[in-house]
C-alpha cells in the first residue's frame, strides 16, 4: 500500500493500493504509524518516522536499501538534529547524493533478503 496526501494524488502513477490522507503536516506519518504491524514492511527516507516504526516492530528499509535497526536509530536520529541545527544557523549542506543504479541495486538486495527472511526461506 502507498500513502500520500490528497494534494500529491496527481503526481502518483504508480501501480498498487493507493490511500490518501488529509493534506496537513504529518498526516501521511499519522496513517502509517497507526496502521503499521509488527513485522509489516515500510519504505521510508524519513528517520523520525522509520525510529517510530522500528520500536513498533516493522521493518523499515530507506529507499537506497538501508535497514534500520533499532541500535542505530539514536545516531540517526542525532544527525538528522545536528543538520537541522545546523540549517537554521544558515548552514546548507549540498542535499543528499544523486539517486544512482547502485542505490536501486542495493534497495533490492536488501528487500529481496528481507521477503526472504520474512517468508522463513
Amino acid at each position: 500500500m502507498y500513502v500520500a496526501s490528497y494534494n500529491q494524488a496527481s503526481a502518483h502513477n504508480a501501480e498498487g493500493e493507493w490511500k490518501y490522507v488529509d493534506a496537513e503536516k504529518e498526516a501521511a506519518d499519522l496513517y502509517i504509524m497507526n496502521q503499521a504491524k509488527p513485522q509489516d514492511v515500510a519504505v521510508t527516507q524519513d528517520i523520525g518516522l522509520a525510529s517510530i516504526l522500528v520500536k513498533q516492530g516493522v521493518n523499515v528499509l530507506s529507499p537506497r536499501g538501508r535497514y534500520f535497526e533499532e541500535k542505530d536509530m539514536s545516531e540517526a536520529l542525532f544527525m538528522r538534529y545536528v543538520s537541522a541545527k545546523e540549517r537554521r544557523a544558515g548552514h546548507y549542506g549540498k542535499g543528499p547524493k544523486r539517486f544512482t543504479d547502485r542505490d536501486r541495486e542495493r534497495f533490492k538486495e536488501t528487500f529481496q533478503k528481507l521477503l526472504s527472511k520474512l517468508a522463513g526461506i
